[in-house]
């Protein structure tokens, strides 16, 4: 069911700009802090995407709190970053894929989200906002405005226009084109997201400011930094779990990857999990340098920092190369870890937090309350600030993704005919047009995760994750037809839900 166009999302933007200001302009309100959010590309927990992250690990997770449970709710560059900024499920933010067809970045977006993101709320109650890095897949598109379009509610801006490149890319510097070249001293983008992060917090930042830093790492194309090139230079992708298993019992997109894997295939992600890993280690010096520098600034106590990606990835696993789009955990699990005021060191909480929950936890330190908002998710800042007890937490969530396929056959892939995309390496396919599901992921009473594919066939996958971590096993067939039909119905709820129905 679509939105009815602007007028709604007027009224909305309306109502909660007269909340905010109401609430900037009562007595009471709590001082804000700082907020800094380092979101990464492509970056997985389940096959060792933290493992280069010592720094990032030390200043950030022993000093703070990790959240072993964070997930996305979609597995997908821009689908996934709309959920970040807007706190919404996919089903309501109407991103359906990186493309402009598929809502992102499109007018109809900017038009109808951009103003009720995080950022626009913050600005509106003072805050300095500051960006770096990727933003949207087709930001900067001539269709959808080009570089002069700067999103609402950001005072410094440096957008990278298109996907994660790490030399050779233009910027949209506060809406101006600044296209750099392949000098690493000037353009290599992790670093020059450093910099002029340093930069901001040096020179013009004064509390309470907003900074969000979105360095291209870990996606292709994988281009370390020179002092990086030949590092874990004997590393392999882990062998473990589902890796090169045949998923036969599983939609019939995983079904067609070749088991066992040709040698190419697994040379080809062999080398690029190495290269994920060098480009990762500019990312932990990032937050060593930006950590330090809150430090020199005396504003490390008054700045809550939050670490994660935008979806996970898989190298192997099942027997697909490597890609994320899958339902799987490899792909739907994100790192979080977090320090800041009043958030004691070497926590663990182990409550299920979704990507949708980063706005309205912004939001909350800011001194608004989420449910004056459109926003789905809901703040974890109780969780960060108060001793770890049972709490009443989410105890499932919703999985969402859409599908893309080419029309056409592949030219160097004739004998898969249309429908399919991203057959590589050797023509094994990581996605198609019917690699449409929405899941249930549940964590209590029992783990669980149900998954119904948009197909002919209406696929079904249901796994056990206490019993099967893996995921090697669809019981679908095999369980009680009164647990599906709950599941199903759950599931129904879930992807009719908006707002605080969505918290239900």
């Amino acid at each position: 069911m679509g939105h009815p166009a602007s007028w709604a999302a007027l009224l909305v933007l309306s109502t909660a700009w007269q909340l905010v200001l109401g609430g900037a302009a009562g007595g009471g309100r709590r001082s804000p802090h700082n907020i800094v959010l380092i979101l990464t590309d492509d970056q997985d927990t389940e096959i060792g995407g933290m493992t280069p992250m010592k720094k990032t690990q030390a200043l950030i997770g022993q000093a703070g709190v990790s959240f072993p449970n964070a997930f996305t709710v979609t597995p997908l560059c821009c689908p996934s970053r709309s959920s970040v900024l807007s706190g919404r499920y996919p089903h309501n933010h109407l991103v359906r894929n990186n493309s402009l067809e598929g809502n992102c970045s499109s007018p109809a977006w900017q038009k109808s989200q951009e103003p009720l993101a995080f950022p626009g709320y913050l600005h509106k109650l003072g805050y300095q906002t500051f960006y770096a890095g990727k933003y949207l897949n087709q930001y900067g598109h001539p269709k959808a405005g080009g570089v002069q379009h700067v999103p609402l509610g950001w005072s410094y801006w440096n957008g990278l226009v298109g996907n994660s490149r790490f030399y050779n890319y233009t910027l949209s510097a506060n809406g101006r084109e600044e296209r750099h070249g392949q000098r690493y001293q000037d353009d290599y983008l992790t670093d020059l997201i450093t910099n002029r992060s340093l930069e901001f917090l040096q020179k013009w930042s004064h509390p309470p400011f907003l900074m969000v830093l979105a360095p291209p790492a870990a996606h292709s194309p994988w281009t370390a930094a020179p002092g990086y090139a030949t590092a874990f230079s004997t590393t392999k992708a882990p062998r473990n779990g589902s890796f090169n298993v045949h998923g036969k019992d599983k939609h019939w997109l995983v079904r067609q990857a070749r088991s066992p894997m040709a040698n190419t295939s697994i040379e080809f992600l062999d080398k690029a999990y190495r290269e994920r890993w060098q480009t990762l280690l500019s990312v932990d010096d990032l937050v060593e340098r930006v950590v330090g520098r809150l430090k020199a600034l005396d504003l490390l106590a008054s700045t809550y920092v939050f670490y994660t990606s935008d979806n996970g990835y898989h190298a192997g696993q099942f027997s697909l190369p490597i890609d994320k789009r899958q339902l799987y955990e490899f792909d739907i699990r994100v790192p979080l870890l977090v320090r800041g005021p009043g958030i004691k060191a070497n926590q663990t909480r182990l409550e299920p937090i979704l990507n949708i929950d980063l706005g309205p936890t912004f939001l909350d330190i800011a001194g608004l309350n989420v449910s004056q908002t459109a926003m789905d998710g809901q703040s974890f800042l109780p969780l960060l600030v108060t001793p770890a007890q049972p709490s009443a937490w989410r105890v499932d969530f919703l999985v969402q993704y859409t599908g893309e396929g080419h029309p056409d056959r592949d030219p160097a892939c004739p004998a898969l005919g249309p429908g399919v995309s991203q057959c590589f390496p050797d023509c094994v396919c990581e996605d198609a047009f019917n690699n449409t599901y929405a899941c249930v992921r549940a964590l209590h009473p029992h783990s669980l995760q149900y998954c119904e594919f948009a197909d002919r066939q209406a696929f079904v996958e249901l796994y056990n994750l206490t019993a099967d971590p893996h995921q090697l096993h669809n019981v679908a067939r095999s369980v009680d037809p009164t647990l599906l039909e709950a599941l199903n119905q759950r599931l129904i709820k879930l992807q009719a839900c908006e707002g605080a129905s969505c918290r239900a």
